[in-house]
């Protein structure tokens, strides 16, 4: 966690904001990112957590089935993992209309020119080579999610170091509301960072991601376990058990640092791989066992809750519902301060 995250009695209370995009089902990555911060945090902080399904549409212009149809999805890796839906109110973003009433009040806030230097916003605009060709809504999503955080005035937002561009601009569109309306009515927000905050795709070449096809998913099957951990990327100079090894950039090694908890059994396996004797595979069966034990209980649980995907979905009109009325109460907070509301 970061240095600079306030603890729960500065916050009086700490309010949580996190939540991912449904375009598939959540994989390791998730887990060792936000989904395990989400546990304790559920037990010391009032949490919100979305379903991020209006900002997906903004880049699956024509595969809305791909986001709609994930959102059930996403919701039972959660309560398989064990996030509690009467400790963190779980709500779907597109079922909330306030979050667009605030997303366009924020937008007047600020310019074309400051959304597109955002470095997470040019980034993303590389990596989906969209050029000049970029939907406004993609664009605007840091709006959108600036209004995610303040409608819920969270003061605490689990992010990996690529959305750090995000919780700044948020605090700015926050700064510029309380002064153009004369008086605090948002509240800005700190950046909780997780301790591993990106893990690699098992291929070694970039993060872990579904599109990408290098994750392992929190439902993976035993069998998809051992075939992902069998081909995850290692040393490729490591040819004879002999040889010394390389530990940076093995992605084995780096699986073992987030997941297993006998951490100086890993630094003794560490210093045995780099002065050689120590063969890949000896390595990937402790990896192996280690998912394996930890993703197991997952899955049941997950195959459990699939049981019945209909108290799954009233879960979530459950949580929609309180967390729809807290945005409800920040908006009308918001058209107040504007003078926006004529017939109260």
């Amino acid at each position: 966690m970061s240095s600079n995250a306030p603890s729960a009695a500065a916050t009086s209370p700490a309010i949580v904001l996190t939540g991912d995009r449904p375009t598939g089902p959540l994989h390791l990555g998730h887990y060792i990112g936000s989904l395990k911060s989400r546990l304790e945090l559920q037990d010391t902080h009032k949490q919100f957590i979305l379903l991020a399904d209006t900002q997906a549409m903004t880049d699956n212009v024509g595969r809305h089935q791909r986001v709609t149809e994930n959102v059930l999805e996403v919701a039972l890796d959660y309560l398989a993992v064990g996030i509690d839906p009467e400790k963190s109110t779980i709500f779907i973003q597109s079922q909330i209309p306030e979050l667009y009433e605030l997303s366009m009040v924020l937008l007047n806030l600020v310019t074309v020119s400051r959304l597109e230097r955002n470095p997470t916003i040019k980034e993303e605009i590389r990596l989906r080579n969209f050029e000049r060709d970029i939907p406004a809504g993609f664009l605007t999503y840091p709006v959108s999610q600036a209004a995610d955080i303040t409608a819920f005035k969270a003061t605490l937002v689990p992010v990996g170091n690529d959305q750090l561009p995000m919780i700044e601009q948020t605090n700015e569109l926050v700064r510029k509301f309380n002064s153009v309306v004369g008086k605090d009515i948002l509240v800005e927000c700190k950046e909780l960072l997780s301790a591993t905050s990106r893990l690699p795709g098992i291929d070694g070449k970039a993060k872990m991601s579904k599109s990408l096809g290098n994750s392992i998913a929190l439902g993976a099957s035993a069998a998809e376990i051992k075939k992902a951990v069998n081909a995850m990327y290692t040393d490729p100079n490591h040819l004879k058990v002999e040889d010394p090894g390389q530990v940076d950039g093995n992605v084995v090694f780096s699986f073992l640092d987030a997941f297993d908890d006998d951490k100086a059994a890993v630094e003794e396996l560490k210093a045995h791989y780099r002065r050689g004797g120590l063969g890949d595979s000896v390595v990937k069966r402790r990896l192996e066992a280690q998912l394996q034990a930890m993703i197991e209980p997952i899955r049941t649980r997950r195959e459990a809750y699939a049981q019945d995907k209909g108290e799954v979905l009233a879960m979530l009109k459950r949580g929609t519902e309180r967390a729809r009325a807290v945005a409800a109460k920040t908006l009308s907070e918001v058209n107040a301060s504007m003078g926006l509301n004529y017939f109260d």
